[in-house]
């Protein structure tokens, strides 16, 4: 090594309370931000039109963490080196950056050919999906390095573009695709200040060191982002049953409850990459195996927890009465759907990371449970969604959530 690294070896203490907080201030008035949003737009709107802009954001809400997997494999894996410390964060960089740029012009294409189609309206939600997605890559970096004050002063400035363009919106009724297109604008801006931040060598990259370390990182940032990515491409699979079997309309609903467990699961995702370099740090050898033991004792309670819930809802249907109940779209059924929901996923969510940071070898274990997951959310909401509307929806996402946890437990515990 002919010089020191841009950056000190990452710290594996666990951050200072006073830096999660503000962290949390940050990313928290965001999601706030969003849940507004929401409940503003319906008033401004109606059913018709937010059924329209709930549809085209659950579809691409996957899209998300894409680049947030090139993020999570440089928490995982920067702690734990020294020498090629930069050409990896370079490559985080670049593997996150690539697939933002291709749906951005994907989404310029559209707006030029067919500005009010559904096809402009759907990539125009991606770009916004996927770009905040690279925000949280590139923030991550940043906290990695000490400088978590930009990753909470970049969500604060998202908090406050959600909340402007919202208020125009709901003052001179711009449509969905005009609604997003701004909310786009304003997120593009503060990206390209926080790339413009990052270490030179972080932007440059493109030496032998990076082309040889390809192959393993880029095989790391695909399994460790797969899981993440097949999870809520799985509740986009619910948004696109809704269209398929004509209950759109429905679909708003059952964005709206599930704002609040999203709002829930993103903070607890954030609070998981805080500490990953912590994480990954104590999992090397020996800590492996006792953090497979924890993930393992956790799966086994979303199981149990999944199976009680699907007997409970087989006895709620066969009852007529209750049946009624279920298929009025009432907020009290969804609400206690929604605790169900958050508190298995939440669960499994911690049981995935504990197994995700012990080695590279069991990297497959989750995505191979991901896949399967993910066709038993597609199976269910085909069979639920049609009859029982949100409730069904919300129902297979629990049901998968229960397939899910089998499979990884058994798949642990084999390894």
């Amino acid at each position: 090594m002919t010089g020191p690294s841009v950056a000190a070896a990452p710290a594996v203490a666990p951050p200072r309370p006073a830096v999660v907080l503000r962290l949390l201030a940050g990313r928290g008035a965001f999601r706030l931000s969003v849940q507004l949003m929401g409940l503003v737009l319906i008033t401004a709107w109606g059913a018709g039109d937010y059924g329209r802009f709930a549809t085209a954001l659950g579809l691409v809400t996957w899209l998300n963490f894409i680049p947030g997997a090139a993020e999570k494999s440089a928490l995982k894996a920067l702690p734990r080196l020294r020498l090629t410390r930069d050409a990896v964060a370079a490559l985080a960089v670049r593997l996150a950056a690539v697939p933002v740029l291709v749906v951005l012009a994907a989404m310029a294409v559209a707006l030029v050919v067919a500005p009010r189609s559904d096809a402009a309206l759907y990539l125009t939600a991606a770009a916004w999906s996927i770009s905040g997605g690279l925000l949280m890559t590139v923030s991550g970096l940043h906290r990695l390095r000490g400088k978590s004050t930009l990753d909470a002063a970049a969500f604060t400035a998202g908090s406050a573009v959600v909340a402007a363009v919202t208020c125009v919106t709901w003052a001179v009724r711009w449509p969905p695709g005009a609604h997003l297109a701004m909310l786009l604008g304003g997120l593009l801006v503060i990206l390209g200040v926080s790339v413009a931040l990052l270490p030179r060598p972080w932007l440059r990259g493109g030496g032998l060191p990076g082309h040889r370390l390809l192959p393993a990182f880029g095989r790391s940032t695909v399994l460790l982002g797969l899981t993440e990515v097949l999870d809520v491409l799985a509740t986009s699979v619910v948004f696109g049953v809704f269209a398929l079997s004509g209950r759109t309309t429905e679909s708003g609903p059952f964005y709206l409850a599930l704002l609040v467990s999203s709002a829930f699961c993103s903070l607890l995702f954030y609070q998981l990459r805080v500490h990953q370099p912590t994480a990954s740090w104590r999992m090397r050898g020996t800590g492996a195996a006792a953090g497979r033991a924890r993930a393992a004792e956790l799966l086994k309670l979303v199981e149990r927890g999944g199976i009680a819930f699907a007997v409970l809802l087989a006895a709620g249907l066969a009852v007529p009465s209750t049946r009624a109940v279920l298929t009025a779209d009432s907020y009290v059924v969804l609400g206690v759907l929604v605790l169900v929901e958050t508190a298995l996923y939440a669960t499994g969510i911690y049981a995935s990371f504990l197994v995700e940071n012990t080695n590279s070898k069991v990297l497959t274990l989750t995505s191979g449970a991901a896949v399967v997951s993910l066709a038993a959310t597609a199976v269910a909401a085909a069979l639920l969604v049609p009859p029982l509307g949100p409730v069904g929806g919300f129902a297979a996402l629990v049901l998968a959530l229960t397939v899910k946890a089998a499979v990884l437990r058994r798949l642990v515990r084999r390894h």
